[in-house]
């Protein structure tokens, strides 16, 4: 995010909706500050690189996992699917089971759950007992995503809560480009363990962070729970939450198993370097969406989405060339890393007064697409092998394009209006 002026203002922008009117006004809005509160913000990203990490961190340390829990790959890489599993099955009973607490209190609360979670990860001799860690793993992470977004939004002014969003997501592609990588280093260099303590670590000195510097905001009033059912009603809800499904779906086909899969073209040994080269490209993406989001979120959707495309053809067709298979990485991040940013603001223009509503059923269907993308990808590999991912993703991607095309008036619009607090 180096060199973007996110304190800049935009007299063109139109907020997007705020929480319910259930909920007391934004500490931005009550003290008139007209600039990004960073310090509260990075602070939220850093949450958002802690969730996105503990998910994402035994896609390269599979074959290290594999061999000292005593199980396959395939089955190991259902370490992610069950933390997916959790996170999909508790985020909307969650959501509105602590609609009232307050929201730094129910932060802490997420950011506990997973310090505790990676810690029994990283001492667990047993696959059961490390499948029950990542599952509590998973229902911290239906806390924190239900939270983070909407967390971020109301800490900003109204003319600057997409960056503020922007800011807060940055920790996924963070979390790619350096964490990834460097628990998967950490595993070949001294042991897989020792890169979930590492996450238990940064998780405690999150919470001094939090505590020291993100504003309480208050839930909703008690009696109040979000109208869920009510924001599938809503127009362009639908759309998005379709995209979002399949396309993480896609995505995480090929992720999950892209130790498995590098292994299979000959650059098992170069799992890290590529990790690192799709971080870097999604950290570029996520500047790219932070700058231009505001009134092309739906070009930017299409541009993702055949980024990502373009990615799965040449690992599909060219793999068995190590620099293709570097530009097709840079491709694939480059469509990927903002996508979460794009499909958070999207399912909040179109949810309107039901936004965090929205919300909490795009973190579901997030999570329901991972555990959905590693079982078909643990499928795969065991039945038709590795090379089966890529063409896996193509055949994803196109029903995507074909949704975010036509939802023309509603979900991803021609002419972003998003709705006003």
């Amino acid at each position: 995010m180096t060199g973007t002026d996110f304190t800049r203002t935009e007299p063109t922008r139109t907020p997007p909706a705020t929480a319910p009117s259930t909920a007391a006004p934004s500490t931005a809005f009550a003290t008139g500050n007209r600039k990004l509160p960073l310090p509260a913000l990075l602070a939220l990203a850093t949450a958002v690189f802690v969730t996105s990490l503990t998910e994402t961190l035994p896609a390269g340390l599979l074959p290290a996992m594999s061999r000292d829990l005593g199980v396959g790959e395939s089955v190991t890489g259902q370490t992610v699917t069950v933390y997916a599993i959790g996170t999909a099955l508790t985020a909307i009973p969650l959501t509105a089971a602590t609609a009232g607490w307050r929201r730094k209190r129910l932060l802490m609360t997420a950011m506990a759950g997973f310090g505790v979670a990676n810690t029994v990860t990283a001492l667990s001799t047993h696959f059961p007992l490390t499948m029950v860690a990542r599952f509590v793993a998973g229902v911290a992470a239906g806390l924190a995503w239900a939270l983070l977004a909407g967390y971020a939004r109301r800490l900003a002014p109204a003319h600057l809560q997409g960056r503020a969003i922007a800011i807060a997501m940055a920790g996924i592609p963070v979390a790619l480009s350096l964490g990834v990588p460097a628990g998967t280093f950490l595993g070949k260099a001294v042991n897989w363990q020792i890169a979930f303590l590492s996450m238990t670590v940064l998780t405690v000195g999150l919470l001094g962070w939090i505590v020291a510097a993100v504003p309480d905001q208050p839930g909703l009033r008690q009696g109040a729970r979000p109208p869920m059912l009510r924001a599938l009603r809503v127009p362009g809800v639908p759309p998005v939450l379709f995209v979002t499904l399949v396309f993480v779906l896609a995505h995480t086909v090929l992720y999950t198993f892209i130790a498995t899969f590098l292994d299979g073209v000959g650059m098992g040994n170069s799992t890290d370097l590529v990790l690192l080269v799709f971080g870097a490209a999604s950290l570029a993406s996520i500047w790219i969406v932070g700058a231009l989001i505001n009134r092309h979120l739906r070009a930017l959707t299409v541009a993702a989405a055949l980024l990502v495309a373009a990615a799965a053809a040449v690992l599909a067709l060219l793999a068995d060339s190590s620099a293709l298979v570097y530009a097709a990485v840079t491709l694939w991040g480059l469509g990927w890393g903002g996508a979460p940013t794009l499909l958070q603001t999207a399912a909040g223009d179109a949810g309107g007064e039901s936004a965090d509503a929205a919300q909490a059923m795009l973190v579901t269907l997030w999570n329901v697409a991972m555990a959905g993308g590693g079982i078909a990808g643990g499928i795969l590999l065991d039945l038709v092998g590795s090379r089966s991912f890529p063409w896996t993703v193509l055949l994803l991607l196109i029903p995507v394009l074909a949704v975010v095309v036509t939802a023309r008036t509603h979900g991803f619009p021609a002419r972003r209006t998003a709705p006003t607090s």
